[in-house]
């Protein structure tokens, strides 16, 4: 079972702060847990064969944290924002490598859930998801981080509104507007 969130905040601090090894010995066993499952997460959209595995996900996005030099870790839903991009950023720069390799083959495929997709299941391109969070951050950066936070991170609406130091309420209406608009790009690709 995961720390309390607070004792993951208080070694990510001392970590971030002070470079006190210790805490980051201590710390490795509880984000990597995590990150496993949110690495699983994402995997389980994916595509069957996918050859990226929960193990190399990890790992790929553990050593890009953990080479974050002069980061100032928030908290622990700060961290785990942060590695849902990195991951996620994995994932889009696989699917680039293998449509490549294919000569642009058949795309990876990622099931968007039901909270970007309003007319039920419907498989989607990793990379248009990409593509399409790119133009939205260009529109309004917030709504694509919640989206980021909330999609990608698993985080809850309270966990979002933390991070991005907004209400509750504005994670809710971000995101609500933030959902159509990727529908809609999405449609139009």
């Amino acid at each position: 079972m995961a720390a309390p969130t607070h004792t993951v905040t208080e070694m990510l601090a001392e970590w971030s702060d002070s470079g006190d090894r210790e805490a980051l010995d201590k710390l490795i066993p509880i984000v990597c847990e995590e990150l496993r499952r949110q690495a699983a997460r994402y995997l389980q959209r994916e595509r069957p064969g996918h050859t990226l595995q929960t193990t190399a996900l990890v790992h790929e996005a553990y050593v890009r944290l953990i080479d974050q030099a002069g980061v100032r870790w928030q908290n622990r839903a700060h961290f785990f924002g942060i590695a849902a991009e990195m991951m996620r950023r994995i994932l889009v720069d696989h699917a680039r490598k293998r449509r490549a390799t294919k000569r642009g083959g058949d795309a990876l495929k990622l099931t968007l859930n039901e909270a970007l997709n309003a007319s039920g299941e419907r498989n989607l391109d990793l990379i248009a998801v990409d593509e399409a969070l790119t133009k939205l951050a260009a529109v309004d950066q917030q709504q694509a981080w919640v989206v980021e936070l909330r999609f990608f991170g698993g985080l809850n609406v309270e966990e979002t509104a933390e991070v991005l130091s907004i209400s509750a309420r504005t994670v809710k209406r971000d995101w609500s507007v933030a959902k159509a608009w990727i529908r809609r790009e999405l449609r139009a690709a």
